[in-house]
């Protein structure tokens, strides 16, 4: 019986976890992919986004979305205050206004990356691509977790204040994420590794 327990728990992990990783995909790029809307600031409704995973997972419900929304090591989504919708917090490839107030950042952010793309950044700053914003981390050691994740870990530091002293702005997500639409590269400092 208590195998057959705890089977049936890493199951739901394993399905919590994926419908956490879906749920990013759709909040943040496709929300086409499920046929779910967003509105200006990138919210959605948390009923109608259930019926809509549903769609694909058959087993989401009020109790799964409250759960990844609290347990994301990232805390990649926010809940509305009345509970009622839901949106991711940052990363967002689609339109968005996230209704950000520029902050004062630090004196210096940090950006973790992998080698392989350090000339590139080296010659042009750092870029938000395909999102809206560039991703800075107030520590060394979330910038490391960051850049690993892609390769062979390079380490850049920027010079914030400088940069918000200059006029660009800086913007600070609910989990505490710096973001800003650009680095240029005048700002960078390269820091092997750690």
């Amino acid at each position: 019986m208590f195998q057959h327990l705890y089977r049936y728990a890493c199951k739901m992990k394993d399905l919590t976890n994926q419908v956490g990783r879906f749920l990013s995909l759709v909040l943040r790029h496709k929300p086409e992919e499920i046929g779910v809307h967003l509105d200006n600031q990138g919210w959605t409704p948390v009923d109608e986004l259930i019926v809509a995973l549903n769609s694909k997972f058959s087993v989401v419900d009020r109790q799964m979305i409250d759960r990844i929304v609290a347990e994301n090591n990232k805390q990649r989504f926010a809940l509305s205050d009345d509970g009622k919708k839901i949106r991711a917090n940052q990363g967002h490839s689609v339109q968005v206004d996230l209704e950000r107030i520029p902050k004062k950042p630090p004196t210096v952010l940090y950006h973790g990356t992998a080698t392989r793309f350090l000339d590139s950044i080296l010659a042009e700053g750092i870029m938000s691509k395909s999102r809206m914003h560039v991703h800075l981390s107030a520590d060394k050691e979330t910038a490391s977790n960051v850049g690993r994740r892609h390769g062979i870990l390079a380490m850049l530091e920027i010079s914030a204040k400088q940069m918000a002293e200059d006029g660009f702005d800086f913007f600070l997500s609910e989990n505490g994420v710096w973001l800003t639409e650009h680095v240029p590269r005048i700002y960078l400092i390269h820091r092997d590794g750690d």
